[in-house]
């Protein structure tokens, strides 16, 4: 690794260092109160504590795994749904002018509301709970996989398709062998979308009545006033959110690989 490639790979983490530094200076010997900004030493007691139950310092205590698999459960249905609808869906318009005339207005109609708009109706169409979450999930991450599948079906190069047709590859081979592997960059780009977005309507979904969860967790802990667990439920839903993110990235590069040594 050269010096460059050095400093860029490290540089990333001066911001998160000085955002450290500030939040240990304002806390420290009680600077600001503990219960609007907790110290950093605090909150890693309590994330350890959290994940663990050794210390049981709250009563969330040893329930970390509980509670994200439950998360991680409701953001895989949601976004699978959305994926499952969204992708099929985006390509056809992107391709098909009938499909593009008669849905794009509906959807970027629909797109506009915004998502804690759909909360209420949710509410009297699934009731309180899990169902609730998983409309909210897979409705919120439709939108941006749908447009970026559309998009990048209709930028695929006209010449590929031509190349395509001329080696003899009918609409169906034309679709699944240059149109969607074409459109690739921009189909991750809206998957990627989608799937942050999941996790952010986690969030909402969880705190309208459901037990279990890191979005649940926040809830509850606000009405019981620990402010640490609220902070600590935001940053595992961060690192669950990101390491998501990286599989998502890995399973693209991998398929590229494969595809590539098919190739060849």
């Amino acid at each position: 690794m050269t010096v460059s490639n050095w400093k860029m790979d490290y540089i990333g983490f001066v911001l998160p260092a000085l955002i450290f530094t500030a939040w240990y200076l304002v806390t420290l010997e009680g600077g600001v109160p503990a219960y609007l900004i907790p110290s950093p030493s605090n909150l890693v007691r309590v994330a350890v504590d959290f994940a663990t139950g050794h210390a049981n310092l709250t009563p969330y205590a040893g329930t970390l795994l509980v509670h994200t698999l439950a998360s991680v459960q409701r953001v895989a249905m949601g976004f699978g749904l959305a994926v499952a609808v969204g992708l099929p869906l985006g390509f056809l318009t992107g391709r098909m002018s009938l499909a593009k005339n008669s849905l794009d207005p509906t959807v970027h109609l629909i797109r506009i509301i915004p998502g804690i708009g759909w909360l209420p109706i949710a509410i009297v169409w699934f009731g309180v709970g899990e169902n609730t979450t998983l409309f909210l999930i897979s409705l919120a991450a439709f939108f941006p996989i749908y447009v970026n599948a559309a998009q990048g079906a209709s930028s695929v190069p006209p010449l590929l398709i031509r190349a395509g047709r001329m080696l003899g590859a009918n609409k169906l081979m034309i679709f699944t062998t240059v149109i969607i592997p074409a459109s690739m960059p921009s189909t991750l780009a809206g998957l990627r979308l989608g799937l942050g977005i999941s996790w952010a309507y986690l969030v909402l979904g969880e705190l309208t009545g459901v037990t279990c969860g890191l979005g649940a967790v926040m809830m509850d802990a606000r009405m019981l006033g620990h402010v640490e667990m609220i902070l600590v439920s935001m940053i595992f839903i961060g690192l669950f959110g990101r390491i998501s993110d990286m599989i998502l990235v890995g399973s693209f590069k991998r398929l590229d690989l494969l595809r590539e040594e098919n190739k060849e």
